[in-house]
């Protein structure tokens, strides 16, 4: 049971660049309008809307720092008076800190849980609230199911919204439909390169790494399918069959 793509209009969080980027692509080769929120990419999220324009894809541009609370709760009422009624939600935009739990300060934690989790949240109860059928991926970490040692706040903001995903789904069914990816070894962090892809290749059963192409093809099918909520699609070659703790991350 699946629904077209074409015609819908997406909200992509975290929009202009690396992973955000090519959700953002994918959807508009089907033909979505999209609406490419962004904090601080302004420069790839302007380019990116304008290559899409040039092909007939209606886009817009909102700016929005979702570690503030109050941003958060404003993004969807504006993304609906840029383009009209959202029938997509993609939950991408992200932090990275490195923190240990020896250090982590209470500061981080509540960015980061606001960010990657009370952001979604809001933006699934706005969207809910306009009595409209529609689906959201959230965008989680392979390492949900692990301990990410050196990115203590990140890793809790994830489990969090690996929850909320779940506990959304029910709450907010049969109008929304909730689902979540949670990709692996795909695109190296800021300041790594080639050889930290190699590196971690050997933490997943595979002993590949993917594509940000491959988390997006995960993004569309979950969008599309009419009978499936709820549920988490691991693009990581299979590291979260056994976890990977002990490498380094």
């Amino acid at each position: 049971m699946s629904q077209p793509l074409q015609g819908h209009t997406a909200l992509v969080t975290g929009a202009g660049h690396r992973l955000g980027a090519a959700i953002v692509s994918a959807l508009a080769h089907n033909h979505v309008n999209v609406i490419l929120h962004y904090n601080h990419s302004e420069k790839q999220a302007k380019a990116l809307a304008a290559e899409l324009s040039a092909s007939g894809v209606k886009t817009a541009l909102l700016q929005a720092d979702l570690s503030v609370a109050e941003e958060a709760d404003g993004l969807m009422l504006r993304a609906v008076d840029a383009m009209g009624p959202v029938d997509f939600l993609v939950n991408n935009a992200s932090g990275f800190a490195e923190n240990l739990l020896q250090d982590v300060r209470a500061k981080e934690i509540c960015r980061d849980m606001t960010l990657e989790a009370y952001a979604p949240l809001a933006l699934v109860r706005a969207l809910a609230a306009g009595g409209q059928p529609a689906a959201v991926v959230n965008i989680l970490d392979c390492r949900i199911v692990d301990f990410d040692r050196k990115h203590i706040s990140y890793h809790l903001a994830k489990q969090a919204l690996y929850s909320l995903t779940r506990m959304m789904a029910d709450e907010f069914a049969p109008d929304l439909r909730v689902n979540a990816v949670a990709p692996g070894v795909i695109l190296p962090p800021p300041g790594e390169g080639e050889a930290w892809l190699r590196k971690m290749r050997m933490t997943n059963p595979l002993q590949a790494n993917g594509t940000p192409e491959d988390v997006a093809d995960a993004v569309l099918f979950l969008l599309q399918q009419t009978f499936i909520t709820g549920q988490v699609i691991f693009v990581d070659g299979g590291r979260h069959l056994h976890g990977q703790s002990g490498f380094p991350s």
